[in-house]
């Protein structure tokens, strides 16, 4: 029940940083000369545009339940000074902000944080800075401070990802500072461009790619930050300044996605902040990235279980209030200390679920074979899963060919717009000679697999380098063959750093990590595993030189083999949840 009824909206309210740098805010606080909680958003997408400032909260709702919300751009973006170096900046930004927010006369000097993606990670990184004022915060669908893969899984680069990204969210305000050329100009190009984005990611090299290089402040901004050896290096050098900060243990609401493209990210930093002081939280809705729909790609999940109307009973801004009252407020009815600290929604049944911990301690890991009878990529039938491996060893041949490589279709993409995203139905990707099919009988029972999921996979090529691909499927009896979860590894990289090799026709295990899924295969459906070596745009493609596409435009075909049977015995794991 909100308790306040007028709201005072201030913009544009300066808050001056530790080396004399000026950011910029508006805050919506209740009318009156009390003093409220804060709770602090700092993005780099203008805080004046709604569908990025706070796009799926509410803040004049917060604010009339007692809170003071700020809503900050972040330091060299749209209002604020200074000059962008994205994530590192937030560090000493993020502290200097929450004791700014602690100090002001209408705050009782709690101050909580809130957001999405890269307004999930300034809260991270002020958290690591230990703020003595920030006593709560709220990651929703954000990167992980631990896992080392920014921009890359396993290796291999989120092309269409942050091509996308640096192109529609950070060039025009970027190049605008910058006094980059006629700025009207230059913002004609830059939507001329997005308006002929899905023809600009084939372009290679990226290293060349014309709608960054033809802005050389752009180019820089890339080269620095966002390759993978220098980019990483910069966020590990910035993290490990101080070791003992690296365990947060301040209270967190863990929000993610099952079609998110920043789900494992979010799941990891929920387990590694689980601390015996049992303040933790953790949400997954059958959601992708910002977009919390009851529809997502091709499929419907049920009216409830939008982040409009979770269960029926609430909403994301509801989650929110709850959190914050408890935290800030001290209030101990808004959480029930007794409650389940995870909620999850199990697709297949469509229904919301909670439980006492992820991943569920009562999880199978139950592996499912391939077999075939050497034609899984030619004839869906003949790739099979079953429960044993077969006593000899069997083989499945394609021809990866970078110059026509499987496109992406579906997943926790982040494409222009949000597009491409979600479930999407399978056969016309299945039907390619470059993809091998292992499919399950039709299930008697159902089947409940929550958790994550991982294929080990015998392989070889005749390549320098080369990707594999793995993706989760539930089958329909009618034939529609819908995603559930995916994932990539580079042979380069499947160490996890990367090693100077040429494969040439070993052979070689490889562990895919598909990530994490929610799913009750139901009686009449079968379990299914796609192998192929390119998911384009998504990912960039192997050119199978021992380059990458960032680097050349030379394109070799690879044979690549599957192995499977008793002495090579690829497998899915899959994480089944027992009756």
């Amino acid at each position: 029940m909100s308790e306040y009824r007028e709201i005072i909206v201030e913009r544009e309210v300066p808050c001056t940083v530790r080396d004399g740098v000026t950011l910029y805010a508006n805050i919506y606080r209740p009318q009156g000369d009390g003093q409220f909680p804060v709770l602090l958003s700092r993005l780099p997408y203008n805080k004046n545009l709604p569908e990025f400032s706070h796009r799926y909260i509410d803040p004049i709702r917060i604010a009339m339940n007692g809170y003071v919300v700020i809503i900050q751009d972040v330091r060299g973006r749209f209002a604020s000074e200074g000059v962008f170096e994205p994530y590192i900046q937030e560090l000493e930004d993020g502290y200097d902000t929450v004791e700014w927010a602690a100090k002001l006369p209408y705050s009782t000097g709690d101050v909580g944080m809130f957001g999405l993606s890269y307004y999930g990670f300034t809260q991270l990184y002020a958290a690591l800075e230990r703020p003595p004022s920030l006593k709560a915060i709220f990651p929703a669908q954000t990167r992980s401070l631990s896992r080392n893969d920014l921009f890359y899984r396993n290796g291999v680069y989120e092309l269409a990802f942050i091509e996308t990204w640096m192109l529609d969210s950070i060039a025009p305000d970027y190049l605008k500072r910058v006094g980059s050329g006629n700025f009207e100009e230059t913002m004609q190009e830059i939507s001329h461009d997005l308006n002929n984005i899905d023809e600009w990611y084939k372009h290679k090299p990226f290293k060349k790619w014309p709608p960054i290089n033809k802005h050389p402040e752009l180019a820089k901004l890339v080269n620095k930050y966002l390759n993978q050896e220098l980019g990483n290096k910069l966020l590990a050098e910035k993290v490990a300044e101080n070791e003992k900060r690296r365990k947060i243990e301040i209270p967190a609401y863990h929000l993610a996605g099952w079609y998110d493209s920043h789900l494992a990210p979010t799941l990891t930093n929920y387990e590694e902040m689980q601390s015996s002081k049992n303040n933790q939280k953790l949400i997954i809705g059958p959601w992708a990235h910002g977009q919390f729909d009851s529809d997502i790609g091709e499929r419907f999940y049920g009216v409830n279980s939008s982040g409009n109307s979770i269960e029926g009973e609430a909403d994301i801004t509801t989650l929110h209030i709850e959190w914050f009252d408890h935290w800030l407020k001290g209030n101990n009815t808004s959480l029930n200390e007794n409650d389940d600290p995870v909620k999850i929604f199990v697709m297949g049944i469509n229904e919301w679920r909670s439980e006492k911990e992820w991943p569920l301690k009562r999880t199978v890991y139950t592996p499912f074979y391939f077999q075939s009878d050497g034609r899984a990529n030619t004839d869906m039938n003949s790739g099979r899963l079953l429960e044993k491996p077969a006593d000899e060893v069997q083989k499945d041949y394609y021809i990866h060919n970078p110059n026509n490589p499987v496109p992406s279709l579906g997943g926790g993409t982040l494409f222009f717009k949000g597009r491409n995203n979600g479930p999407r139905d399978q056969r016309e990707i299945e039907k390619r000679e470059d993809v091998v099919v292992y499919t399950s009988e039709p299930l008697t029972e159902p089947l409940e697999v929550t958790g994550w999921v991982k294929v080990n996979l015998w392989a070889s090529s005749d390549a320098a380098d080369t990707d594999f691909t793995a993706k989760l499927v539930d089958v329909l009896p009618d034939g529609r063959a819908y995603n559930l979860t995916d994932g990539i590894v580079r042979a380069k990289y499947r160490n996890g750093d990367s090693e100077e090799t040429s494969l040439k026709g070993e052979i070689v295990q490889y562990e895919i990590d598909l990530w994490a899924t929610s799913n009750v295969f139901l009686p009449g459906h079968c379990i299914r595993i796609e192998i192929a070596s390119s998911n384009f745009p998504r990912f960039d493609v192997n050119p199978g030189t021992g380059d990458t596409t960032l680097d050349t435009v030379e394109m070799i075909p690879a044979k690549q083999t599957i192995y499977h049977g008793a002495e090579y015995p690829s497998h899915v794991v899959l994480p089944v949840i027992p009756k």
